[in-house]
């Protein structure tokens, strides 16, 4: 089969035909790090002279707290074991990236690994929620969706 027939094919499915089941220990293990990179950007920019981007990096600390300790009751509801939070080489590197910029360029580089980060974060959320295989962390994963959303609505409007 071409590959424009299969790419076409692949592109008439139902987003959730598409979505793999996940499994348990991965989805906890990416929504921990991205949890992890969420509240230590947010706090490297606690010092922003921007009141918009300090206002935006003071939720993301709430914020994904909060859906790690969601994550972390629903991982015990399902009997399974949570480990401590680990940036990805990626994140690590973004991190260091945002600490040694400066004044806009840094607000600037914020914004920009925020829609990237929370792009991956809300794939991760949507797959999961479909597919993944502990009902309570699909539930909570359910739950994180429309919170990243609007953390990309507000990003878009900065």
């Amino acid at each position: 089969m071409k590959s424009y027939m299969l790419i076409g094919i692949l592109a008439a499915l139902p987003a959730a035909a598409l979505a793999q089941a996940v499994p348990s220990s991965t989805y906890l293990m990416k929504a921990g790090a991205s949890d992890l990179f969420e509240r230590q950007s947010g706090m490297v920019m606690a010092n922003s002279r921007n009141p918009k981007i300090k206002s935006f990096a003071d939720m993301m600390v709430r914020d994904h707290a909060q859906s790690t300790a969601e994550v972390k009751t629903a991982a015990r509801a399902s009997h399974l074991a949570v480990k401590p939070p680990r940036l990805n080489a990626m994140q690590a590197r973004n991190l260091v990236a945002l600490r040694n910029a400066r004044g806009e360029a840094r607000d600037h580089l914020y914004v920009q690994q925020q829609q990237a980060a929370h792009q991956d974060a809300l794939k991760l959320q949507q797959g999961y929620a479909q597919a993944g295989r502990a009902a309570p962390l699909r539930r909570v994963a359910g739950k994180i969706v429309p919170v990243v959303q609007h953390h990309i609505e507000m990003l878009s409007a900065m």
